[in-house]
């Protein structure tokens, strides 16, 4: 049997084009042995295969773009199949189109919308079958909607001349629209255009876009031509949704223990229904037990990338009746905990876990040996048996700092496996965490599962980075760079940058088993959320590093990144001294800037004067590590306070960082250098200095960043059905736009945060693309209420300029004020508009807040923030406010997103 494939595909010189499928000529799904086609003319690429007569079963394959420097880029989506069910059959042709991953359509065949959203605009039509056909017509049209087929007519007989009343009605297959016809060879060239057809008032109702499309050709009965058309030439960004987003923690019932619990998003799902909206989204949910201090309220320092959270489980639904009594004592804590303004993290997470302890001893026997328990745990065995023992170990030994341990500082899977031991006295102690672990499975299971039921979906949140002392750095710590720290450089919101202590990735290490721990981590989320953000999206392009020796993030520098080499310098007529860019210049001036009155005590006590009269910092206060060490055991007054900070400054106050390891021939420069006393107190001219450092930061890395994120983010969006929405805020490389385009992942579009070289202050949702998220505010930053009082100026520029008002702003953000904004938003031509539940409220004069500034979740300047923000008033009070639910139903109905 021969097969010919012509792939429809526009190419530049150097690229070319693939084939892999699931047999020898197509190299058995094996990239490296893909079949190259060949260049057949300006509109296809073309190969031709030969299989044994003896070859039974349907092909899969799927094409690879090569581009000029070499690396693959796969199509979107694993549904190309060709049949050779058919007997007799000599020759396949098949003529297909390229599936770009940036379609808009590819969207809607991933799982939120195929399993929930669209699930009710599935057709069940059912099309005659055919015998003996010739030619088979697959395209695909996502859009339709409920009794509506897609259809196709044409030229000739067999496309019924293009008669509308009773055009060729296709059948679904696979997500495929197909159509099997028997063609006589008369017919060629066939004219032909899709449609759509509605079953139930059988109408036809549109033709697709654009020109006819044709077919050259011939037909007999031992040849078969299939055509994938790609999708439909229909609208494909008609489709729009709203959602709301609240942290797990932050939501509020009558019977949730002084914390948001899974089981309460089954309310939130009740409200969400009730105003029209179809998603949720909720910050990370993993464990972030460490200290079982309020530190661990940071929702994206987790211990383990699998393992859900305890103080998300409901204690009443682990208990049952049957067991009720056992937390029958805790109501009155309960009942205390829930009533407070915020969360009390130390204490709900103290008496849940007491209460899931007792209630495990009591019910371990029958828990051990339920079939549904063995099969979670069996399914899971590769996470959750280290993070049991890594959970076991942390508590005895006080720390979650494995480097510290005495035994089982360095993970053996042997050794492990057997410590776990049912055997071991200890193994109580150990399967608590399974017992823990099942029940929040089943219960954020559930939640998940109500929520499909009532046409909402789950989003949920990939948090960038792993915690320094984790369970994932424990067993696999080759994958990370433990001798580094990921931040991000300053912005308006952290001036100083910020250093989030997690390590950074060694993409390298992680490459060499195909990203495995990223695709089971994807797998994990699967089983609860539909979509996911990934946070900082950014970090895959390059991260901002910063060394362990530094507290701040502005000391940091993108990894990877090409550095300046020392020959530039001269190149571009620039005087180089090393110890005056890479070391703190200090002099008399500077030390007044930094200290006032008290730089004369500085000297004395961290400097040393040189011969040339300015200064370099004593031994033991050359870092800000060393700085930290010195003053943590000091009081912390308004003194000591001033002076650590000006330390941190003297340390900043450089031009450049030397790479490691370049014996002084390579540099990074120092982010906001031009900002330093350092820059400013040079004696020569500093223009070519500073294009030197445009240079490197928005010049020469683009291409670079642009074939890193390359490398993984089409290998790692390829590994789950999700619907993915990165968070591309920030320092954005112009690169980043185009290849999230490319791979259709939804970005994140902030009204505030207006991206690119725009000279514009604010963003308009208006201008948004469809592949996007558009939001008045995140977690990170002030809800719409707190920001209108933080910048009377801005605020008055926004209130003319993007309200259209005339006259002077109001000092509060009035409802109306609100409520302007999010129907902004609610009108953007954004796939989706997603609001703080707190933006929501602040529309009502009598449900909203009243201090504004309570409803704000993260500072992120601040690294021991304190997460505890919680709604107001329950969720089943929420539920109850029939004229507000209303109002709200009707702006998401009014906007085309209900």
């Amino acid at each position: 049997m021969r097969i010919q494939f012509y792939l429809r595909f526009h190419t530049k010189f150097g690229e070319a084009i693939y084939v892999s499928g699931n047999v020898d000529a197509l190299g058995n799904n094996n990239t490296s042995k893909a079949l190259p086609l060949q260049y057949a003319s300006s509109e296809f690429w073309q190969a031709t295969i030969e299989l044994s007569d003896g070859h039974i079963g349907d092909i899969h394959y799927s094409y690879l773009f090569r581009q000029q420097d070499g690396a693959f880029i796969r199509e979107w989506g694993n549904d190309r199949v060709m049949p050779l069910s058919k007997h007799g059959i000599e020759e396949v042709q098949v003529f297909d189109t390229w599936n770009h991953a940036g379609e808009f359509e590819n969207a809607f065949f991933s799982s939120p919308f195929q399993q929930t959203l669209l699930k009710h605009n599935k057709s069940a039509f059912k099309a005659k079958s055919v015998h003996d056909c010739t030619h088979i017509f697959k395209v695909k049209a996502p859009l339709l909607r409920k009794d509506e087929v897609l259809c196709m007519t044409g030229s000739g007989k067999a496309l019924k001349n293009w008669n509308t009343d009773a055009p060729l009605l296709m059948a679904i297959e696979d997500n495929w629209w197909s159509a099997k016809l028997s063609l006589p060879k008369e017919s060629f060239p066939l004219h032909y255009k899709y449609g759509i057809f509605n079953t139930k008032q059988k109408k036809f109702v549109r033709f697709e876009e654009g020109e006819n499309r044709l077919l050259y050709g011939d037909a007999h009965k031992k040849k078969l031509t299939i055509i994938h058309d790609g999708f439909a030439h229909l609208p494909n960004n008609t489709w729009h949704g709203a959602g709301v987003a609240i942290p797990v923690f932050s939501l509020r019932s009558k019977s949730s223990f002084g914390i948001g619990e899974f089981a309460d998003i089954k309310l939130l799902v009740d409200w969400a229904k009730k105003t029209g909206l179809k998603l949720i989204q909720v910050l990370p949910v993993n464990d972030t037990t460490a200290t079982h201090t309020f530190l661990d309220s940071y929702p994206y320092a987790a211990i383990s990338a699998f393992a859900l959270h305890p103080v998300y489980v409901n204690l009443q639904k682990v208990a049952g009746k049957k067991y009720a009594e056992i937390i029958r004592p805790l109501s009155k804590k309960q009942k205390q905990l829930n009533e407070l303004a915020g969360v009390d993290y130390e204490q709900v997470l103290k008496f849940k876990l007491s209460a899931l302890h007792e209630l495990y001893l009591i019910q371990k026997d029958e828990f051990l040996e339920d079939e549904e328990y063995k099969e979670f745990f069996d399914k899971n065995k590769h996470w959750l048996i280290p993070y049991a023992a890594f959970s076991y170990l942390r508590d005895r030994n006080s720390t979650p700092d494995f480097s510290a341990w005495q035994l089982y500082s360095e993970y053996n899977k042997a050794s492990i496996h057997k410590y776990v031991s049912p055997k071991a006295k200890h193994h109580d102690s150990i399967a608590v965490h399974y017992f823990i672990q099942y029940h929040l499975h089943l219960q954020l299971r559930e939640a998940t599962g109500y929520a499909h039921k009532n046409g909402i979906i789950l989003k949920g949140d990939v948090p960038i980075g792993i915690y320094r002392n984790s369970c994932d750095a424990w067993v696999s710590p080759k994958l990370y760079h433990m001798d580094a720290q990921a931040g991000a450089p300053p912005d308006d919101f952290a001036v100083k940058g910020q250093n989030w202590g997690f390590p950074t990735y060694s993409w390298e290490e992680m490459a060499k088993d195909g990203f495995d721990w990223w695709k089971k981590r994807f797998g994990q989320m699967s089983n609860y959320f539909d979509a996911f953000r990934i946070d900082h999206i950014l970090g895959f392009f390059r991260i901002w590093s910063i060394p362990m020796s530094s507290i701040e993030g502005v000391m940091g520098h993108f990894v990877p990144a090409h550095p300046v080499h020392i020959n530039e310098f001269s190149e571009r007529n620039i005087p180089f001294n090393y110890h005056r860019y890479t070391k703190p210049f200090i002099n008399d001036a500077v030390l007044w800037e930094f200290f006032q009155g008290d730089f004369e005590y500085v000297k004395s006590q961290f400097l040393q004067l040189n011969k040339d009269g300015l200064y370099h910092l004593k031994q033991g206060f050359e870092t800000q590590r060393e700085v930290e060490l010195h003053f943590a055991p000091l009081e912390q007054n308004e003194f000591n306070q001033k002076l650590k900070s000006g330390l941190f400054n003297l340390i900043s106050n450089v031009i450049l960082f030397e790479q490691e390891g370049s014996n002084g021939k390579q540099f990074h420069f120092r982010i906001q250098m031009d900002r330093t006393p350092s820059y400013r107190y040079m004696e020569w001219d500093k223009s070519r200095l500073y294009d030197l450092y445009i240079d490197y930061y928005y010049r020469r890395q683009d291409n670079f960043w642009r074939e890193e994120a390359m490398k993984k983010l089409p290998v790692l969006k390829a590994a789950t059905n999700m619907l993915v929405c990165g968070e591309d805020l920030g320092m954005v490389p112009s690169c980043v736009p185009d290849v999230m385009s490319r791979l259709g992942i939804l970005s994140l579009e902030i009204q505030r945060m207006p991206k690119g070289n725009t000279k514009k202050e604010f963003f308009h949702p208006a201008d948004a693309g469809y592949l996007s998220v558009v939001t008045p505010s995140t977690h990170d930053m002030s809800t719409i209420r707190g920001w209108w009082e933080e910048d009377r100026n801005k605020t008055q520029r926004f209130y003319n300029a993007e309200l259209g008002q005339w006259g002077e702003a109001p000092f509060f953000c009035e409802p109306w004020i609100n409520k302007a904004i999010i129907i902004q938003h609610l009108f953007s031509p954004a796939m989706w508009s997603i609001f703080q539940l707190q933006d929501l409220l602040g529309m009502s004069e009598t449900i909203r807040r009243e201090n504004p500034h309570d409803e704000r979740i993260n500072i992120p300047s601040d690294p021991k923030h304190y997460w505890k923000y919680r709604m107001h008033l329950t969720l089943e009070d929420l539920i109850k406010q029939k004229d507000f639910n209303e109002e709200l139903k009707s702006y998401v109905e009014t906007s085309g997103r209900a």
